[in-house]
């Protein structure tokens, strides 16, 4: 019996179904295993496989249908300083994860509050935006296999805010015109598909409702909405930012040859890499929340080598045998 399918969902024992890790394992695995976050990056216009900090792989397919679980409050801020440096293993400079004000672990943050900072202002970074960039946090679950892992999803501004277009439509756009439905539509009760946008230079996405769950798929993902892993995937931590400029290792998918991953930056923010910035003078107009920020051009853009097509449910049931 391969490793795969000794410990497939299916053969899982009764005791065994709602394992935590043991004192054993966590001291065999190093003690931070527990932690890590499964997710989905959208680097270089391809979705790909995160786990425990490496890209385990990524697919051609432009669209992805996922059900999304729990969404972060509030939008968060990030802000990096400096020009951007693949070999730095540090993490932001400061971020916040209600956008209004910086995260009490941060020892030096940029101002008391986000709508007065500097980094806030037109023009502190590339042209007329912002050096601090605006994330959601999303938890999803792929709708081909609700009950299995909880993934982040993290997504750039470009993929926040912006007016629709048809039926494409940025993540604010999209969870507005469920909302405006009769009766309104939660984004947790359908399937949603998320598509890049193929005209944009740098990773953006829009959203579209395909169907309704069944009443099995809902009473999963509600309950998969209040998993610890959910509540981890929405929340920035200070455990999080490290490493999150690593660089990504070969990619290995279990069963399958050995593929050389694309070199890029997949821990990194989900937007462009950060340019150098200066510090912009307070006098310096705030932009407003409900403004579309501003793209920034990316000193070095990723060049994406698409992976063999891949089917995610099946990679990510071979998660569990890393």
């Amino acid at each position: 019996m391969s490793n795969i399918t000794l410990f497939s969902s299916s053969n899982v024992p009764a005791f065994a179904r709602n394992n935590e890790l043991s004192d054993t394992a966590k001291a065999l695995t190093g003690g931070g295993i527990g932690q890590s976050v499964k997710r989905i990056s959208i680097k270089g216009g391809v979705f790909r496989l995160v786990a425990g900090g490496k890209e385990i792989a990524a697919i051609d397919e432009r669209h992805l249908d996922v059900i999304i679980v729990k969404a972060a409050p509030k939008v968060s801020r990030i802000y990096y300083e400096g020009a951007y440096d693949p070999e730095r293993i540090s993490g932001p400079d400061c971020w916040s994860n209600d956008g209004e004000k910086p995260d009490a672990s941060i020892k030096e943050p940029q101002s008391n509050a986000c709508a007065s900072c500097p980094q806030n202002a037109a023009g502190s970074g590339n042209g007329n935006s912002r050096a601090c960039r605006f994330q959601q946090r999303l938890a999803v679950v792929l709708t081909n296999n609700p009950e299995g892992d909880v993934l982040q999803l993290t997504l750039p501004a470009t993929s926040i805010f912006g007016k629709e277009d048809g039926d494409k439509r940025p993540l604010q756009a999209y969870a507005r015109f469920l909302a405006a439905q009769t009766p309104p539509v939660n984004p947790e009760q359908v399937v949603t598909q998320m598509r890049f946008d193929t005209k944009a230079e740098s990773p953006k996405l829009f959203f579209k409702p395909m169907r309704w769950l069944t009443d099995e798929e809902y009473a999963i993902a509600t309950q998969q909405g209040n998993t610890d892993d959910a509540k981890r995937a929405v929340t920035m931590t200070v455990a999080q930012m490290d490493g999150v400029r690593a660089k990504a290792e070969p990619m290995v998918i279990p069963g399958k040859p050995t593929q050389a991953a694309p070199k890029v930056d997949t821990e990194a923010d989900e937007d462009e890499a950060p340019p150098k910035v200066a510090k912009a003078p307070k006098t310096k107009p705030v932009a407003s929340e409900d403004d579309e920020p501003e793209v920034r051009k990316s000193a070095d853009k990723p060049t994406a080598v698409p992976a063999k097509k891949s089917k995610l449910a099946d990679i990510v049931a071979d998660w569990d045998d890393e």
